[in-house]
């Protein structure tokens, strides 16, 4: 299925299954499946993954946390949402901390981790070269995540936009799930917090900006793990977790 076809789909299971699927950036297709051929040494006894990376988290998830793309030797090796990677083992183990994951190590897709009340997504399904999806591939991908929104929304109560290019990527999908963007559009930074109305009236949405959880942020201190927690854990109250 082409991801402009996703407003068809009935359920978020659905979703989930029909995006490991796509094939409709010809780019990200290519690089995701020749990152699985050439794999690192570490990781050549793996099969990888080499799909599209569908969200991970319950349905009814009051908590939606949205980082970049998948990682081509970390959720492109094991079919899981910041799984296998340096950004997903502190993000995971920040979870754990808060009580929202049931375990602080995130190994392979079906190693009995979950996540209470909180979903990880991403708004480009596929590892892109260098970590870079173009502006088309962004795009191209939106609406799968924006399908996403509308099946979370009767329980979304807070969206954290994982970075700059998270929080630019999943505003107009906000838009097109049913919120309502104030003009000028809000600006990214670490600690951002911006209410978002719903155009039905029903319950507001609560937008934080949180630096990505890279090794490039981690490793030059410009994220901490008490900075990333802290974040985190204001944005689970604000959700009712």
């Amino acid at each position: 299925m082409h991801p402009a076809q996703a407003h068809l789909l009935p359920d978020l299971a659905t979703l989930d299954r029909e995006v490991t699927e796509c094939r409709a950036c010809p780019r990200l297709v290519a690089w995701r499946e020749e990152a699985a051929r050439v794999k690192r040494r570490a990781y050549r006894d793996w099969d990888y993954w080499a799909r599209p990376i569908p969200g991970f988290g319950p349905p009814d998830a009051a908590l939606l946390l949205v980082g970049l793309a998948p990682a081509a030797h970390g959720a492109n090796r094991t079919g899981r949402i910041f799984t296998g990677d340096p950004s997903g083992d502190l993000l995971y183990a920040t979870l754990y901390e808060l009580g929202l994951a049931s375990r602080p190590t995130s190994v392979v897709h079906g190693d009995g981790l979950e996540l209470y009340g909180v979903r990880i997504t991403d708004p480009v399904r596929c590892a892109p070269p260098d970590n870079k999806p173009s502006t088309e591939e962004r795009d191209t991908c939106r609406p799968w995540i924006a399908r996403e929104l509308t099946f979370l929304r009767p329980t979304v109560r807070t969206v954290v936009a994982l970075g700059g290019f998270a929080w630019q990527a999943v505003l107009p999908a906000l838009a097109a799930a049913g919120w309502e963007l104030p003009r000028p559009r809000p600006a990214f930074g670490h600690g951002a917090r911006v209410t978002l109305p719903a155009t039905d009236g029903g319950t507001p949405l609560e937008l934080f900006g949180c630096y990505h959880v890279s090794p490039r942020n981690t490793h030059t201190g410009r994220l901490t793990t008490p900075i990333l927690r802290d974040l985190l854990a204001e944005a689970a109250r604000s959700a009712g977790l």
